[in-house]
């Protein structure tokens, strides 16, 4: 990982992000799963075309807010909307990029990747259920390792969040109990822990409580230098949270079941797959009133797709696979103005 500016807090690269596209031709506010690579497309998109873009990276719920309002010309979420929302609200919704979700702990002493957990580990201690690192349930599932007599404090995502949803949709397919309890949401009526705002609030907030747990987009983990567990996959094996583990679990994905792309990728079998892994999506309007700063979103994520896969993968985000990529380009062709596309595929 390539030590870029990202050890600066989130709050000051949203606003270097803003600040270097004054005169930036699109906006758009969502998710903050993917802000990491947007910001990174964005600076090297200004640098070879002189178009900006200034991205509020404010929550999924909040990115559906703005692009339901107009006050933005594209929406980001990470908990994709289905069918009969995006019919009912005129929007149409594609990925960009799949990346994973992991949990990140505060333990003195403990490098990244040493702890072992289960996602049934995992739920109980978002339950309230397993309450100390000394449990019985994780000492055995971590022999050899040296884990203290200490309070476990959960920290979960404060606002609507896609990341919640990718989580709580992953607790929620291995832990039936927390499926009846609590089931999986972009919010979530926590029963312990306490809260941050945004991945980059969970990052600072995890730093900050000693013997804390928490989960953030894996680029958050990597670029913060915060020590990650490894979760127990499908298979049984406990692979490493990176680009090869995330594009095997992506591997067999059928992205034309579902109307929107918004299949969901976690749990997937395979002895490489990460088991919390998603792709993250935008939202434009399929008659937009600015058929122009549609256009040129669409030409944004274009040269995304054609030209940011390394940069992406710097970052351990996955690109989509050319064939996904040529779906998007089709559904694209349903955005029109006046009965005529406003992007044009070459």
């Amino acid at each position: 990982m390539k030590p870029f500016a990202y050890a600066l807090a989130a709050g000051l690269a949203v606003a270097q992000l803003a600040t270097s596209a004054l005169a930036a031709d699109i906006t758009g506010a969502g998710a903050t799963f993917p802000f990491p690579v947007y910001s990174k497309w964005a600076e090297a998109y200004r640098k070879e075309s002189g178009n900006g873009l200034n991205y509020q990276s404010i929550g999924s719920g909040g990115g559906i807010k703005q692009i339901q309002a107009k006050t933005v010309d594209f929406g980001a979420t990470d908990a994709p909307l289905k069918p009969a929302q995006l019919e009912k609200d005129g929007l149409v919704q594609f990925p960009t990029v799949m990346g994973g979700v992991v949990t990140v702990v505060n333990i003195p002493g403990l490098e990244p990747g040493k702890l072992k957990l289960t996602g049934e580990i995992v739920a109980d201690i978002y339950a309230g259920k397993i309450q100390k690192w000394s449990d019985p349930k994780i000492a055995k599932l971590n022999e050899g390792l040296k884990l203290p007599e200490a309070n476990i404090t959960p920290i979960y995502r404060s606002d609507a969040s896609g990341t919640t949803n990718i989580f709580t949709t992953y607790l929620s397919g291995v832990s039936e109990g927390w499926k009846k309890e609590f089931g999986a949401a972009t919010t979530i009526s926590w029963p312990v822990g306490q809260g941050g705002k945004g991945n980059e609030g969970v990052t600072a907030t995890v730093k900050q409580v000693p013997n804390a747990i928490g989960y953030v987009e894996s680029a958050y983990a990597k670029q913060n230098k915060l020590a990650y567990a490894l979760i127990q996959n499908k298979a049984g094996k406990f692979p490493q949270p990176d680009d090869k583990a995330f594009q095997a679990a992506a591997a067999s994905a059928d992205w034309k079941s579902t109307p929107g792309f918004g299949i969901a990728l976690t749990n997937q079998a395979g002895d490489d797959a990460w088991p919390i892994t998603a792709a993250t999506f935008i939202l434009v309007h399929k008659d937009p009133a600015d058929a122009a700063k549609t256009g040129e979103v669409l030409k944004f994520f274009d040269w995304a797709y054609k030209n940011g896969d390394k940069l992406a993968t710097e970052l351990d985000y996955v690109p989509l696979p050319d064939n996904v990529v040529g779906l998007i380009h089709e559904e694209w062709k349903s955005i029109k103005k006046d009965g005529k596309p406003v992007f044009a595929t070459n």
